[in-house]
């Protein structure tokens, strides 16, 4: 049966626009030429600008077993590398593809010049080793992104004119997907380079905050963890897990949630006496210091209600703006008890840590008044598994 070369480039570019993995896209199309037209292997060798070289990325078909990927490479000073950058493929041949028995026959032109003879008898030479009949360029733009080699038709036969041209054109294709591929994975890793800057400037932050206030240290890596295994412990319990947005939102928000002590001076965080009412008042404006602080930095957006309403309570009786009940954000809500929690298991200026048990037993007892009953429920559960 024949095959539709046209239809089948069609549906090749369609299935291209969605892998953004250039290993992955060299696979699919080496896959379909040994599959498709029948032939014994092919083999693609691409750029890498790191090491200078060509990399063999992928070969498919007996060829596959005799050639370890990892160790084969082309100098970009090679022969073979050499012939399509200066584009003597087109200029001998007329197309993109070095094809094996045109170029033996070339070789027989009386006018072919000395030195040209002999950079193809090198680049044959290079063919005949990797048992390939055809060798097509595959250039995005004036850059040679890499090569492809095919080997024989299973049936013997020399490759049409079609055939020829569709390999061609499929090589193009490829060409433009993975480079665009490339450019998507740098830009993962930029942002992805991004993202841990982000995280390592939070805890730099966090660091700042137990800086100032002496007796919070590791407060905040202590209700950060616990923060999150509550939120664990929820979706346990929903038998579904929370979005990876929302666990990262709650782990910056808990980082971060003190960071308005930072306007609040040393003299009454550290203070070992009962605050005033004043100095009490101060405190209270800690949330939405640190909601001013935060304001301009768009990417936390999306933690800043945890900062905002970690001491709101469930009753109505919290701050800064009273809310209740639902009305409280659930990234809120879980800081609120972590953050209780470590506060009163800890020690403070003004009184020694409470014991473990009876902090424990104090959420419980503040459940449906300061605390969401169904989040002291799960904090509670996860102390009975030993997770506090």
């Amino acid at each position: 049966m024949a095959i539709d070369y046209k239809k089948e480039l069609e549906n090749a570019a369609r299935n291209m626009i969605f892998v953004h993995d250039p290993d992955l896209l060299i696979k699919m199309m080496v896959r379909m030429m040994v599959n498709r037209a029948k032939i014994t292997h092919a083999s693609f060798f691409l750029h890498d600008k790191a090491k200078e070289s060509y990399a063999l990325t992928v070969s498919k078909g007996h060829l596959k077993s005799k050639i370890p990927l990892s160790l084969v490479r082309i100098d970009k000073d090679d022969v073979l590398i050499r012939f399509f950058k200066s584009g003597m493929s087109t200029s001998l041949f007329g197309r993109e593809a070095l094809v094996l028995n045109e170029a033996k026959a070339e070789l027989k032109n009386p006018s072919l010049k000395k030195e040209t003879k002999q950079k193809l008898i090198h680049v044959l030479y290079q063919m005949e080793l990797l048992e390939s009949v055809a060798c097509i360029p595959s250039y995005f733009r004036d850059e040679l992104l890499g090569i492809l080699l095919l080997g024989r038709k299973q049936n013997g036969r020399k490759f049409l004119d079609e055939e020829l041209d569709f390999f061609i054109a499929l090589n193009s294709n490829v060409s433009m997907a993975v480079r665009n591929a490339q450019l998507f994975r740098q830009l993962g890793l930029e942002l992805e380079r991004k993202h841990q800057l982000f995280v390592r400037t939070t805890i730099a932050l966090a660091a700042a905050i137990e800086a100032k206030d002496h007796y919070t240290h590791g407060h905040t890596t202590r209700v950060t963890s616990l923060s999150l295994e509550i939120a664990r412990g929820i979706a346990r319990k929903n038998k579904r897990d929370f979005d990876s947005g929302f666990m990262e939102n709650l782990h910056i928000a808990s980082l971060l949630h003190d960071i308005g002590k930072i306007g609040v001076p040393e003299y009454i965080l550290n203070k070992r006496d009962a605050l005033t009412v004043g100095e009490r008042n101060r405190i209270k404006e800690h949330p939405m210091i640190g909601v001013n602080i935060l304001k301009p930095i768009k990417e936390l957006e999306g933690s800043m209600m945890g900062i905002k309403c970690h001491h709101e309570r469930f009753d109505g009786k919290g701050y800064p703006d009273g809310l209740k009940g639902e009305q409280i954000p659930l990234i809120a809500s879980i800081i609120s008890v972590a953050d209780s929690f470590d506060a009163m298991n800890s020690d403070r200026p003004y009184r020694p840590a409470l014991p473990k048990e009876k902090a424990v037993n104090e959420i419980r007892s503040l459940s449906g008044r300061q605390f969401c009953p169904h989040i002291a429920d799960t904090f509670l559960e996860i102390c009975k598994e030993g997770r506090v």
